[in-house]
């Protein structure tokens, strides 16, 4: 599970433009954002790198 939805939230971002940055479609994007699929370890710490934040703050623990 990842926390990217909630990210994008608290930085005001828009799943499009975090599309775009990454150069992935929107649909891919969406997938994470929605945990259909996990992004790839190096998808993962591009994106922490995008929105300015560790890679760890985007997974959350499995309880």
């Amino acid at each position: 599970m990842n926390r990217i939805k909630e990210v994008l939230e608290e930085k005001g971002v828009k799943q499009t433009w975090l599309a775009e940055k990454l150069g992935k479609s929107y649909n891919m994007v969406n997938g994470y954002v929605q945990n259909r699929q996990q992004p790839r370890l190096e998808v993962l710490f591009e994106i922490a790198k995008i929105l300015g934040v560790k890679p760890q703050d985007l997974i959350k623990e499995k309880k």
